[in-house]
């Protein structure tokens, strides 16, 4: 047979219910603001935390860049130092074969060209002469 359960007892048991699920939200209410009052202590001392990192590995990479470009900037230094010193020393010494030219000209010694120049010229006259000697 079933048991008949009292009124008395259905109310005991729905205040019992009640006050269980009351209990149990409060406790989550109270979780919860004590997880927002954490997160506001904690969370500007890591927020803090973050930005001091964030500055170190600013600071790192500043540095590396830094001396990736005074690395570059030694380097075409160099070589435009290089260039300048091969475009002095171009300008020299063509300035000295234009004075040396001259002064061998004014003494009456031919320059390159003109014993190349005759040279070519007694070839021509070499080849006409062979072929006046096979004509006869």
């Amino acid at each position: 047979m079933a048991k008949a359960v009292s009124k008395k007892k259905v109310v005991e048991l729905e205040s019992s219910l009640y006050s269980d699920a009351k209990h149990y939200a409060r406790q989550i209410w109270l979780a919860g603001l004590g997880t927002y009052a954490k997160v506001g202590q904690e969370g500007s001392e890591y927020f803090k935390e973050l930005v001091k990192s964030g500055e170190s590995v600013e600071k790192k990479g500043r540095d590396l860049v830094s001396t990736q470009i005074d690395a570059a900037n030694d380097t075409v230094k160099g070589r435009l130092h290089s260039v300048k010193a091969k475009l002095n020393f171009d300008r020299i010494e063509e300035a000295f074969d234009a004075r040396v030219s001259s002064a061998l000209n004014r003494i009456g010694i031919p320059s390159r060209r003109d014993v190349e120049a005759l040279s070519a010229k007694l070839d021509e006259l070499s080849a006409v002469l062979e072929r006046v000697a096979r004509t006869q």
